[in-house]
């Protein structure tokens, strides 16, 4: 028999406390034979949380590592990278740094995590910083955006290291010749920043990357290319503001169903469609983003995550790790 996947998990890190992972840890593991965990926190408040109906055979694929510190939401990555050595998040990301585990899950502070990260395990030669990359859903299936909030300030030399990262990823995920495009305020090639312009410039020059230009916020779901690349501010923002309009598209739609008794009818007989609606679309099920340009796998939950999406980041790293995604996204890289 193989040797199991050992994933680290911060179980203090996100803003709903250990008790969410904890039960998502235990609802992933029984779905996952494959897998053991470390949980990594306050072991007492971890331990509370685990029901006594746990059966023997699932707790021995379950290991505790103890510690009383925490990084907070709020805290800026400097000080965490001086004074929180004995935190969850450090100690979590330093069993994978240590190759003691296969990949680190956190749902904490994105900064601290990145600093962390990057001290740690380190990027590849030649990246400066990381970027966080994830699966959105599409008209067509689904697109890499990257950075989500990594790096709010890009130089064009980072915009095309994240192209090459993201379609190295889209090659590994099946996609055999994946388009990339730069988010832009227009799709003419005269529109943008200089810096948007220059990493433009140097996609199109790059052998085996398919630079297809620019694309509009409009078209980010569109299915249009296979790969988005912009700054983490851009990013973010983009990837916030729509998981908000999903929110306030289906609060809406349901207020409007419950406001009558033919909306109540109404919502009766389309509750099939919106039900397959919210599954498909539910961002809980495109949670997890990895950090692509770390030499080991380091993924970060959203930090509001309910149970689902943490299980989805989970899923997320151990499919990082089997597909050896840290590795040949290097030899994609050296390759440039």
């Amino acid at each position: 028999m193989s040797q199991p996947i050992h994933l680290s998990i911060d179980a203090m890190g996100g803003d709903q406390g250990s008790r969410l992972v904890v039960l998502a840890t235990l609802a992933f593991l029984k779905s996952r034979p494959d897998v053991v965990v470390t949980l990594v926190g306050d072991e007492s408040d971890i331990q509370q949380h685990i029901p006594s109906t746990v059966g023997e055979s699932l707790l021995a694929r379950i290991c505790f590592l103890h510690t009383d510190n925490t990084v907070g939401m709020a805290e800026r990555a400097g000080d965490v990278l001086r004074s929180k050595q004995s935190s969850s998040m450090w100690q979590a990301i330093a069993l994978v740094a240590d190759a003691k585990a296969d990949a680190c899950v956190s749902g904490g502070n994105t900064g601290a995590l990145m600093a962390i990260g990057c001290k740690l395990i380190k990027t590849f030669d030649g990246v400066r910083r990381p970027a966080i990359c994830k699966l959105i859903p599409t008209y067509t299936g689904t697109s890499l955006l990257l950075d989500l909030g990594a790096n709010i300030n890009c130089s064009a030399g980072q915009l095309e290291q994240f192209g090459v990262m993201g379609s190295a990823l889209a090659q590994l995920s099946g996609v055999a010749k994946p388009s990339v495009a730069l988010l832009n305020i227009g799709t003419e090639r005269s529109k943008g920043s200089s810096t948007i312009q220059a990493a433009a410039e140097a996609l199109r020059q790059r052998e085996g990357i398919n630079f297809t230009g620019f694309i509009e916020g409009n078209d980010l779901y569109s299915g249009k290319v296979d790969v988005v690349v912009c700054d983490g501010l851009v990013g973010n923002v983009a990837l916030k503001v729509s998981e908000g309009v999903a929110n306030f598209v289906f609060s809406s739609l349901a207020e409007a169903f419950l406001s009558s008794w033919w909306g109540r009818f109404s919502g009766w007989m389309a509750r099939p469609v919106l039900s397959h609606w919210r599954r498909s679309f539910n961002p809980s099920r495109y949670n997890g983003a990895a950090f692509l340009g770390l030499r080991r796998t380091l993924v970060k939950s959203h930090g509001g995550a309910d149970q689902l999406g943490f299980e989805q980041a989970l899923h997320v790293a151990v499919t990082q790790v089997l597909a050896r995604i840290p590795e040949r996204i290097e030899s994609c890289l050296k390759q440039g």
